[in-house]
C-alpha cells in the first residue's frame, strides 16, 4: 500500500502552491481535482505584488494586463484616480494561472490526478485517508485546498465560516467596448453594493466586469449587474461566460488544523471580507501549509496544529481593518469614501497592497488620524472586526 507524505485536495492557487512547495522539498505529493485541467474559475483574477511575493513559481506567462492606477467611485458618480505608477495587480485568468500552477507542481514531483472527484477525507491511525473515484488512498497528512464548497472541511469538522458573500461575473470582448477607459486601471464602483462593490477589470482580449456583495443580495445581483453595466455603457446581453459564486469569510474563533490535517485558501474561508480578495491569502497560507507539513514530516512537529495559529495571527490585523472598514463604507459611504481616497489614507492602502508594509498598524504620523477617523466610524457601524483584532 502506498502512502504519501502530502495528499493535497484542490489544485488552485492553495493547493497547487503547496503542492509545488513539498514536491520540491523531496515530499511524496498526491494532488487531486475534480475538474480537469485547464479548467475555467469566476474571480477577478488579479495578483497583487504583496501576493506575488507568496507565489512559488513565475508567473509572467499568464499575466495579460498589469494595472498600474486605481479609479475609485462612488455611488457611479464621484471619481478618484489614485496610484504611484508602479504595479497594483498582474491581471489573469484563473483558467490559465491554475494549469500553469498544476503543471509546475507535478513537473517538481507532485503526482497530479485532474478529473478526480474526492468523496471522503479521514484521520485516521496516526494518517489520512481520502476516497477520490473509488479508491481509498492513504497520506500522512492532507491539505484541504478544495475551496468553499468542498468535501475536506465537512468531512474533517475543519473551518467554519462567519458569512459568506456572493458574486456575478461576465466577460466583454474589447471589441464591444472603448478599451482604452480601463487600460491600466482597476475601476471599482463603491456604494453600490450592500457589502460590496462592483468592478470592471481589464484582461488580455476583454474586460471582466462584476458585483459581489452580502449574501443576503444574492436575489438582486442580477439586478446589480445590469446596473454597472448601465453605468458603463455595456448591454448585459453582451457579457459573456457570465456566472455567480461564493466568498467565504472564516470565522475568528475556526480550527483551519488539527492534527495530520489542515486548510488552505477558500476551503479555509481566507477571502478578503473588503475586496474579496482571496489571492494573497491563497498563496500565504500555501506557504505556511508547505512549511507546517515539512516540519511535521522532519519530525519537528507532532501536529499540524500550529499552522493555524500561524495563520491567524499573520491575518488578524488584514482581518480587523477590513471588516471595519467594510462596516463604515456600508453604514457612512460619502465619509469614509472621503477618507479613503484622501492623500494621507491612500498611499498606506498602496503599500498594503504592494506589500510595503505588512498591515494598517504599520502607518506612523499624521496618518494616524484619519485611519483612526475610519476606526471609530467601524466602531459606529457594530463594530464587526473587533472578534479579529490581534490582542
Amino acid at each position: 500500500m502506498r502512502r504519501w507524505d502530502a495528499i493535497v485536495v484542490g489544485a488552485g492557487p492553495a493547493g497547487s502552491s503547496t503542492a509545488f512547495r513539498l514536491a520540491e522539498a523531496g515530499a511524496s505529493v498526491l494532488l487531486l481535482d475534480r475538474a480537469s485541467f485547464p479548467r475555467d474559475k469566476p474571480c477577478g483574477g488579479g495578483v497583487t505584488p504583496r501576493a506575488l511575493e507568496h507565489v512559488p513559481v513565475p508567473i509572467d506567462q499568464v499575466v495579460e494586463h498589469v494595472t498600474t492606477a486605481v479609479e475609485l467611485r462612488l455611488g457611479f458618480r464621484r471619481a478618484a484616480v489614485r496610484g504611484r505608477g508602479g504595479p497594483l495587480a498582474y491581471m489573469t485568468q484563473r483558467r490559465r494561472l491554475d494549469a500553469l500552477l498544476a503543471e509546475r507542481a507535478a513537473g517538481a514531483g507532485a503526482e497530479l490526478r485532474d478529473g478526480v472527484k474526492v468523496t471522503g477525507v479521514e484521520a485516521r491511525n496516526g494518517g489520512v485517508v481520502a476516497t477520490a473515484g473509488g479508491e481509498r488512498l492513504h497520506g500522512r497528512t492532507v491539505v484541504g485546498a478544495d475551496g468553499v464548497n468542498g468535501v475536506t472541511a465537512r468531512a474533517l469538522e475543519l473551518g467554519g465560516n462567519r458569512s459568506v458573500d456572493v458574486a456575478l461575473e461576465g466577460n466583454v470582448p474589447n471589441a464591444r467596448i472603448d478599451r482604452s477607459r480601463y487600460d491600466g486601471r482597476l475601476l471599482m464602483e463603491l456604494g453600490t453594493v450592500p457589502g460590496g462593490y462592483g468592478w470592471v477589470f481589464p484582461k488580455g482580449d476583454h474586460v471582466n466586469v462584476g458585483v459581489g456583495g452580502d449574501e443576503r443580495e444574492g436575489p438582486r445581483l442580477r439586478a446589480h449587474l445590469e446596473r454597472l453595466c448601465r453605468a458603463h455603457g455595456i448591454r448585459i446581453e453582451e457579457l459573456e461566460d457570465v456566472r455567480g459564486y461564493r466568498l467565504p469569510h472564516r470565522a475568528a474563533d475556526s480550527t483551519l488544523a488539527r492534527g495530520p490535517a489542515l486548510l488552505a485558501g477558500d476551503a479555509a474561508g481566507l477571502v478578503d471580507p473588503l475586496t474579496g480578495d482571496g489571492m494573497f491569502e491563497a498563496f500565504l497560507s500555501g506557504r505556511f501549509a508547505a512549511e507546517a507539513v515539512t516540519a511535521l514530516l522532519a519530525g519537528e512537529a507532532q501536529t499540524l496544529d500550529e499552522y493555524g495559529a500561524r495563520l491567524s495571527r499573520r491575518l488578524a490585523p488584514h482581518l480587523w481593518a477590513s471588516w471595519s472598514f467594510r462596516a463604515a463604507l456600508d453604514r457612512f459611504p460619502r465619509t469614509a469614501y472621503t477618507l479613503a481616497k484622501g492623500r494621507l489614507v491612500w498611499p498606506v492602502v498602496e503599500k498594503l497592497v504592494t506589500g510595503e508594509i505588512a498591515d494598517v498598524g504599520a502607518a506612523r504620523g499624521i496618518v494616524r488620524a484619519p485611519l483612526g477617523a475610519l476606526t471609530l466610524l467601524g466602531r459606529a457601524a457594530g463594530n464587526p472586526g473587533h472578534a479579529y483584532k490581534p490582542a
